[in-house]
């Protein structure tokens, strides 16, 4: 009997080790510390204003270096399709050239100043014109003025542009001027680079861009005596200033670890440096 005990606690410990080695073997021998499935890729989608596109690339690529597992991405349809996105869930971060509403901070839309910036009145670089009240500007998006003669420049016909419904840019420049729903627009384009091409090629056009996308295709116009410059921004005498903003949805302690490492990076003094290597018009606090 003791015998064939011996026997039977042999197998019993032939087949435990048989099950074990069934358990650790799929085809190849796999060790078990990598025996784990990868976690999942981690994605941040920024979603927004065309006037911040520079600075959202900018940030999605400095991100994506340091944290290489992480996809960000960033598409521009403009400042209320952000929010929208933002609060729908389909965008992690909305990129605002406006004021929120109150109908989207009551959907739980939360708001965070992260720069300034000014909207340049341009015109195309052969028109005489450099300068302007804010009055006649308002008479030239309400149709009063109609002819570049009567602001002292040549018999030309004015060509409104302005930016497309829905766009920050031309929410901003429409309530800081008192004009909502009163403008004559000629054109309206659906991005800062299709402003700056459509004034520099045609002759006696006007339009208003972001001061961060300003290049020597166009002309860009003092407004009462104060010169279109980020200082004068920074002191408040430009007439037309806003603020840059990012849009999450809930309080920025509820959101991805990846999103809150961005808004704190961005509170450093490299975050401060891309932003206005972006072009972007930040506090002194960053310097």
């Amino acid at each position: 009997m003791t015998g064939k005990k011996r026997i039977t606690a042999g197998a019993m410990a032939a087949l435990l080790l048989l099950v074990f080695l069934i358990w650790r073997y799929d085809g190849v021998w796999k060790p078990h510390w990598k025996s784990a499935s990868p976690s999942p890729a981690q994605t941040v989608v920024m979603a927004g204003s065309t006037s911040m596109e520079k600075f959202a690339n900018m940030l999605a690529e400095c991100y994506r270096e340091a944290h290489p597992g992480v996809t960000v991405t960033a598409e521009f349809t403009g400042s209320s399709a952000g929010v929208q996105a933002v609060l729908s869930g389909r965008a992690d971060i909305g990129l605002s050239s406006r004021p929120l509403t109150t109908a989207e901070e009551a959907s739980g839309a939360a708001v965070y100043v992260i720069a300034m910036d000014g909207i340049a009145v341009i015109t195309d670089r052969d028109n005489p014109v450099t300068a302007l009240t804010t009055k006649q500007l308002v008479d030239i998006y309400t149709g009063q003025i109609r002819d570049w003669q009567e602001l002292g420049g040549r018999k030309l016909p004015i060509v409104v542009a302005g930016r497309e419904a829905g766009s920050g840019t031309r929410s901003a420049f429409e309530e800081l001027l008192g004009i909502e729903d009163r403008c004559y627009y000629a054109n309206e384009l659906d991005s800062e680079g299709a402003m700056l091409a459509r004034i520099a090629s045609t002759p006696g056009a006007v339009g208003y861009v972001s001061f961060d996308v300003l290049n020597d295709t166009v002309c860009a116009l003092s407004l009462d005596g104060v010169e279109a410059t980020a200082e004068r921004v920074k002191t408040g005498s430009y007439p037309l200033c806003r603020s840059f903003l990012l849009v999450t949805k809930g309080a920025l302690e509820e959101q991805s670890r990846q999103v809150r490492e961005i808004f704190a990076y961005l509170q450093t003094e490299e975050g401060g440096k891309l932003m206005r290597d972006a072009g972007l018009i930040v506090s002194d606090c960053h310097k």
